[in-house]
């Protein structure tokens, strides 16, 4: 099954899409994944604009709501659209379903932190209608509430697929990703369904807030963390933050800009200025919160024995004042880049929905993850059928691969993934199997 996997996400600054090529010769064999196309399509404008009030404020009406979400759903599906035409495939010919995460809006996995009568929530907003509609083709969503559905936080929900690609035999390793907010999956040594995933905090969300702030908008991030190097670390700010509640809070836990959001980050740096601080000094201070509340994280909630190799995505990834200092924290730790094992570093949470969408559709759960609050399997994710004809030639090929296969053993997870690059095994990636 060829599949468009896509993720907007909390950083807001583009669609990561891919294009994927799965393929399983009978429903016991081993799942191989063949990358085809990566890349990002920009998120800017007056839609972006509008989105970031809505969560910054969390203000909106019901009339807005319906508007954004349609208009969310026209953006992802041009940016499909341009993608295809870009990477030069077909998404009559070349795609059989489009799988996504929509834009997160809210994000309430830990009520009881947040006042008011409150219950576990999610909402991602990009209409699933509107993109089988333009595209023609079956597409997936609603993951995240799947999740949500079956006892647990709904994020960060990459467990499963982290430990496909990078479970290793002997050495405990980790999947960090540092987008808007930051999050680890932990890769216990030899066992793929040991893993278990939370979010650290902010990632970039507090950096590209203040690089907006003291540039009126015309910065989005800190590029190669050029001006928080040049300020001095305030480590009392530091550590004042870091004994907050949510980085104290023991795992499972998720969260999202309705807790870290830019005026969080702004009412920070007009505290520091006031004090004396440079804007320098306000972004290095902001960029040690996000560092050292990942090392914190290995520090407490990493499996026995530590962790051995650590595997970088996402932006925040190419922050080297974020990145160094988890190298002084852990000088016998490899850190290097997802792409060493077959992983564009920013198209790890894209490829996890396309894995998502395929599952869906064959009707099979995820690993569940450890140190989660319920342990219950489930067939995550929503369908709406893109062109009539094409999503009955869909049904049938997944009808004809399960064949005779027991009903009662359909549901079981995928345990063995081979990562394919141009035809050929990227080695290492699969450890357990392979013995790398």
């Amino acid at each position: 099954m060829k599949v468009i996997g896509t993720c907007a996400g909390t950083s807001m600054d583009g669609i990561d899409i891919v294009h994927i090529h799965f393929s399983q010769e009978h429903p016991e064999a081993q799942l191989k994944m063949e990358l085809l196309h990566h890349g990002e399509v920009p998120f800017d404008g007056a839609l972006k604009k509008r989105v970031m009030k809505i969560i910054k404020f969390n203000t909106t009406s019901p009339e807005e709501i319906a508007i954004v979400n349609i208009q969310l759903g026209e953006f992802t599906a041009d940016a499909i659209i341009q993608f295809a035409s870009e990477q030069g495939f077909s998404l009559e010919h070349d795609v059989d379903i489009i799988a996504g995460q929509g834009q997160t809006i809210w994000h309430l996995p830990l009520p009881e932190m947040f006042e008011g009568d409150q219950i576990r929530a999610h909402l991602d907003m990009a209409e699933i209608s509107m993109i089988a509609a333009k595209t023609g083709v079956t597409t997936l969503s609603a993951f995240r509430v799947g999740d949500l559905a079956l006892g647990r936080q709904g994020c960060p929900l990459f467990v499963a697929w982290d430990a496909l690609c990078a479970t290793h035999p002997t050495l405990n390793r980790a999947v960090q990703n540092i987008g808007g907010i930051a999050n680890i999956t932990m890769l216990p040594a030899g066992d793929r369904q040991a893993g278990y995933d939370f979010d650290t905090g902010p990632g970039n969300v507090f950096i590209d807030g203040a690089m907006r702030f003291f540039t009126n908008g015309e910065k989005q991030y800190d590029k190669d963390g050029e001006m928080g190097k040049k300020g001095k670390v305030d480590q009392a700010i530091v550590d004042e933050i870091l004994a907050g509640p949510y980085f104290v809070h023991d795992i499972p836990k998720t969260t999202g800009r309705e807790t870290f959001g830019e005026s969080w980050s702004e009412d920070i740096c007009k505290r520091m200025l006031a004090n004396g601080a440079t804007p320098e000094d306000c972004v290095a201070t902001i960029t040690r919160i996000t560092a050292k509340s990942l090392a914190d994280g290995y520090e407490r909630w990493g499996p026995p024995g530590g962790i051995q190799e650590i595997y970088l995505g996402g932006g925040g990834s190419y922050n080297p004042n974020i990145i160094n200092y988890l190298r002084e924290r852990f000088p016998q730790t490899k850190i290097a880049f997802l792409d060493e094992i077959g992983i564009p570093c920013g198209s790890r949470e894209a490829m996890d929905f396309a894995f998502k969408g395929l599952e869906c559709m064959v009707g099979r759960s995820l690993i569940v993850p450890k140190n989660v609050e319920s342990d219950r399997a489930g067939i995550i994710g929503q369908i709406q059928p893109g062109n009539g004809t094409r999503y009955h030639r869909l049904l049938k090929h997944v009808q004809e691969f399960w064949g005779e296969y027991p009903l009662e053993k359909r549901m079981d997870p995928v345990l063995d993934m081979e990562i394919v690059r141009r035809g050929k095994k990227v080695n290492g990636v699969n450890g357990v199997a392979n013995g790398n």
